[in-house]
């Protein structure tokens, strides 16, 4: 069995737990230490747990608080090596570990599939975790849907998937027209529509649960997204991943 759990996931950061009742990992950490520590002991997990962390890519809503959990809690953090020379020198932590994408990691009980993805990072990634047969993924900025994206989302039980925006708020709303384009293009974010698409097209028969992750606060709401996923909801139990508060544990079982 696998507990996960969105701690933070949005534009003002992103972390998410999988653990299996001894051991843990946590994918991005976009919030402070203390408030991945505060929200871990909220939900019951314990941060002695942590194994490491896992990091996408350079933005600062993933990694603003690995460096200071990290020492923390004396954990090291993952990066491939361009994005560690791409983040910000007060980001980076100090115990360092490389991983190249494509290629599996061992972390304690769990196997860690880093793979390249779309978005407007040097290096981004996105990950799935395995553990005793079971399947975990991480799908969050995403541009469109490559290869690597397809091929891993249908191994997966459960997944975190953006829901990044909704098409008709985000071309009828505020934001400047470059900055539009920049979200729906190929190196963007995955509208709602484009996550539906793509599990229904790829999702595995044994997918248990959604959890719609890292949704706009200007260009979605949750109702928009839920919408979107609504034929879907007799397959899967899907959730929200929240933007200020942790989401609610699921528990992935074979």
């Amino acid at each position: 069995m696998l507990k996960i759990c969105a701690l933070a996931s949005g534009s003002n950061g992103n972390c998410y737990y999988i653990g299996n009742g001894e051991e843990a990992i946590l994918i991005d950490v976009g919030i402070t230490a203390r408030q991945v520590v505060l929200r871990m002991k909220d939900k019951g997990l314990a941060p002695e747990m942590l194994k490491a962390v896992f990091i996408s890519h350079e933005h600062s809503d993933h990694v603003r608080g690995a460096r200071v959990l990290c020492k923390k809690l004396d954990i090291p953090a993952y990066y491939s090596k361009k994005t560690y020379e791409s983040v910000n020198r007060t980001h980076q932590s100090l115990a360092v570990r490389f991983f190249q994408p494509g290629i599996s990691i061992r972390e304690g009980a769990f196997t860690i599939y880093p793979f390249l993805k779309n978005h407007d990072a040097r290096e981004p990634c996105s990950f799935r975790v395995e553990y005793r047969g079971l399947s975990v993924g991480v799908f969050t900025d995403i541009g469109e849907p490559c290869g690597n994206v397809t091929s891993e989302l249908s191994k997966c039980h459960a997944l975190f998937l953006e829901t990044n925006y909704d098409e008709e708020m985000l071309w009828s709303g505020l934001y400047p027209a470059y900055l539009k384009k920049r979200v729906a293009s190929g190196i963007g974010h995955l509208s709602n529509k484009q996550a539906y698409e793509l599990l229904n097209e790829f999702a595995h028969p044994g997918l248990q649960c959604i959890f719609m992750s890292h949704l706009s606060g200007e260009n979605n709401t949750p109702a928009h997204a839920f919408s979107e996923l609504e034929p879907l909801k007799a397959k899967y139990d899907i959730k929200l991943a929240d933007r200020y508060m942790p989401s609610e544990i699921f528990k992935v079982k074979l």
